[in-house]
């Protein structure tokens, strides 16, 4: 068969790429593993709960994101509802419990009164948030600063560090790593735009964008794993692809005159083009690691949780370990009866997940697969309920009642999401956001190969991945034209 595009791969990334290919008329064929689209924005039923894979909050929606724009182009915002979630976030770690809102003002003015001797540095960080384009654009020829240097530079207080930096695992797993520009950038858009959820959770979107892409005119085939990007010459031509089940043994191929991957790049390299291609992209990614992956605990109530005492939607537990921003590192590799976690509780919204008087919820943290891939079988099963168990009595002490709340649990792992995704050590931010990787522009060997995903220059999160498909689909239709 023969196409205008091809993506490959299902995420965020290739269904906003293909979906603004199908509509500027292009004939698009989007081929995906996985038995529904979104990636990492899909959703899953477990008896009358509907748990969100994913989407805690989406960044921004304010009168300058790019966002609003693109949903304005592909009619997202006709069908599909955001919803504003109440707070940033709770921070607690046994010495604070401090509710920050988005609303900058009300934040600083807490944060006055809880350490009125950082005036100056909590002023100073609020500046470089909230000017943060202006101030990347005024220093980018000076060497970057990781976050960690930035705090340590106008703020004494390790307290207060940990606090403005309690939704970091959004970003990265380590403060001393993680680019200031990035995190600064998109920390800005919460405050501007405050957090959303999408209502009924974020396979919404994917499942509206699969149908725009089929309603002009493209192609989506689901359960179907690329094998071989197909290069003649230095050009991308098409791909060969074949159905997951093993039973599924025909490969077919497909050609077009363009091939988007909303794949990792390390993929890309070193499982779907040849060794001399891939030894070039290999080249060019050397110095760049991936970032963590995540652990999430999904729960089903019994009841909503505000009948248990609980008022917010986030609540970020640091463990009392960690006393300053040097320690998260290192607790983020702790075992999971110490290892800050962050817990969700959906039913603070009208998310529309479940029905009734039940609610759900999730626990989430970094995780790690080399903490997994050597188990077996029933050794993981049981790691993963230990792990639910730890999680399950930590919340009990914030929550008293969530233990008996909570009428059904699942554990996903490192392990679990490399295997939805494919990404290498289930990584679920692309590549680790240092410095280095920012300012990094990877070059492509293979003419008509374009890359539109969370390992691309945007970075990763569902706005990392949305502004990667799109501007790839740019890129490729000015190309054509």
């Amino acid at each position: 068969m023969k196409y205008d595009m091809i993506v490959i791969g299902g995420g965020l990334g290739g269904l906003f790429a293909g979906a603004k290919l199908a509509k500027e008329g292009k004939k698009v064929l989007l081929v995906e593993q996985h038995d529904r689209p979104g990636g990492c924005a899909t959703t899953f039923n477990r008896k009358e709960f509907t748990l969100e894979v994913g989407l805690h909050e989406m960044d921004g929606l304010h009168t300058t994101d790019m966002k609003n724009r693109i949903f304005r182009d592909l009619g997202v915002n006709n069908n599909v509802t955001f919803l504003k979630v109440p707070e940033f976030y709770r921070f607690v770690n046994g010495k604070y419990d401090v509710v920050v809102s988005h609303n900058v003002n009300e934040v600083k003015e807490k944060l006055y009164r809880l350490f009125p001797n950082e005036k100056k540095g909590i002023d100073s960080y609020f500046y470089r948030i909230e000017n943060s384009k202006k101030i990347i654009k005024q220093e980018r020829d000076k060497p970057e600063r990781t976050v960690g240097e930035f705090m340590d530079s106008i703020l004494t207080d390790e307290d207060l560090k940990l606090i403005l930096l309690g939704n970091l695992g959004y970003y990265h797993d380590n403060p001393y790593e993680l680019s200031l520009n990035y995190y600064s950038m998109a920390q800005n858009s919460y405050y501007q735009g405050g957090g959303n959820f999408i209502q009924g959770g974020s396979q919404v979107l994917s499942d509206y964008l699969m149908n725009f892409i089929t309603e002009n005119g493209g192609t989506v085939l689901l359960k179907q794993i690329a094998k071989e990007i197909v290069v003649e010459n230095g050009t991308a031509v098409g791909i060969r692809y074949k159905g997951v089940k093993k039973s599924d043994s025909e490969i077919k191929t497909a050609y077009a005159g363009e091939i988007i991957a909303n794949a990792s790049i390390p993929q890309v390299a070193n499982q779907l083009i040849s060794k001399e291609f891939g030894d070039t992209i290999n080249d060019e990614i050397k110095n760049l690691k991936p970032g963590p992956s995540l652990l999430t605990v999904y729960f089903g109530f019994n009841k909503k949780l505000n009948e248990i005492g609980n008022k917010n939607y986030s609540t970020f537990i640091f463990d009392k370990s960690v006393k300053k921003l040097r320690d998260i590192s290192q607790n983020n590799h702790a075992d999971f009866n110490e290892r800050s976690f962050t817990f969700v509780d959906y039913s603070q919204i009208d998310s529309q997940l479940v029905t009734g008087n039940r609610a759900v919820g999730a626990v989430c943290c970094n995780d790690y697969l080399v903490d997994w891939e050597t188990l077996t079988g029933e050794e993981y099963k049981q790691r993963k309920n230990e792990v639910a168990t730890h999680f399950i009595n930590r919340l009990e002490k914030l929550l008293p009642g969530f233990k008996d709340a909570v009428e059904f649990y699942e554990v996903a792992t490192a392990k679990t999401v490399q295997r939805y995704t494919l990404t290498p050590g289930g990584a679920v931010y692309g590549f680790a956001q240092t410095p280095a990787r920012v300012k990094t522009v990877i070059q492509n060997p293979v003419k008509n190969l374009s890359f539109a995903s969370a390992w691309s220059q945007t970075g990763g999160g569902y706005s990392g991945a949305i502004y990667s498909g799109y501007l790839c689909a740019l890129d490729v239709l000015r190309r054509w034209r």
